[in-house]
């Protein structure tokens, strides 16, 4: 049995035209994928394309307007713990701590302290963040407020790790060493995770298999198995054949994108 099967989503929404007019605008198309338990999955696509939105509904945070969201056998709806998201701004809280940011999504749901406070400390750990537990997140780097924003996902222990574009403000020395990073924390971790990015390098590197979106209305093009082992370098020119064919099934896409643009 899949871990999350999409059946037949689609997401329209309305907006309105230069002359006032309502209009109806297509974002997600009919589609239909199947992840694993423990599958690392990528999202590739043009520019505004509807991956994120995808992303959305998958954590629930949008609903499509037709199709079904399917997750251990069972129709979900709306948020939930099962899902968590990583967003590219992290969304700490500055007047808190780093091991109290960790902690708050667990204390939300009334884990109590010393139980919250050992979990918090073992992803801290997985993280390599704890020496700075105590650490005000305003005081971070950029690199290491995402991997506090990854550690308090990860003490929720989701069912599917979302992550929308998490590298995509970092420079890219930091970029390529949390790519490393994450690597090594799904292998520890073992969760299914969804990870929405525009860069190609990137989605090979993470990649078990790499989901190529269509322009808008985002529809699935074609999936790309990506079997090599890890953990994987973007430097790597093993992997450059992955790059080749992701952008082979990208280019048409981009081109046709700035045309209607």
């Amino acid at each position: 049995m899949s871990k999350l099967e999409l059946k037949n989503i689609t997401k329209s929404f309305s907006v309105n035209s230069s002359s006032g007019e309502r209009r109806r605008v297509l974002a997600v198309d009919n589609v239909n994928l199947s992840i694993e338990e423990g599958q690392f999955v990528c999202f590739v696509g043009p520019s505004g394309c509807g991956k994120s939105t995808l992303l959305n509904i998958i954590a629930g945070l949008d609903t499509p307007s037709e199709g079904e969201l399917v997750l251990n056998g069972q129709s979900v709806i709306g948020t939930g713990p099962d899902r968590i998201m990583v967003f590219q701004e992290n969304a700490l809280f500055p007047w808190l701590t780093v091991i109290d940011n960790v902690e708050f999504g667990l204390k939300m749901v009334g884990v109590e302290k010393e139980k919250r406070n050992k979990i918090a400390l073992h992803y801290l750990e997985m993280m390599d963040l704890s020496k700075f537990s105590k650490s005000y997140t305003y005081q971070l780097s950029g690199g290491m407020k995402q991997r506090v924003a990854i550690a308090r996902a990860l003490v929720m222990d989701p069912d599917i790790l979302l992550m929308d574009e998490p590298f995509a403000a970092l420079d890219s020395q930091t970029r390529d060493l949390l790519l490393v990073e994450l690597q090594l924390i799904w292998a520890k971790t073992r969760k299914t995770i969804i990870f929405v990015t525009h860069n190609i390098s990137e989605s090979i590197c993470l990649g078990d298999k790499v989901v190529v979106f269509t322009k808008r209305p985002a529809r699935v093009k074609k999936e790309i198995e990506i079997d090599y082992r890890r953990p994987r370098l973007t430097e790597d020119s093993n992997l450059f054949e992955y790059n080749r064919l992701v952008l082979d099934e990208l280019k048409g896409e981009i081109s046709q994108h700035k045309r209607t643009i």
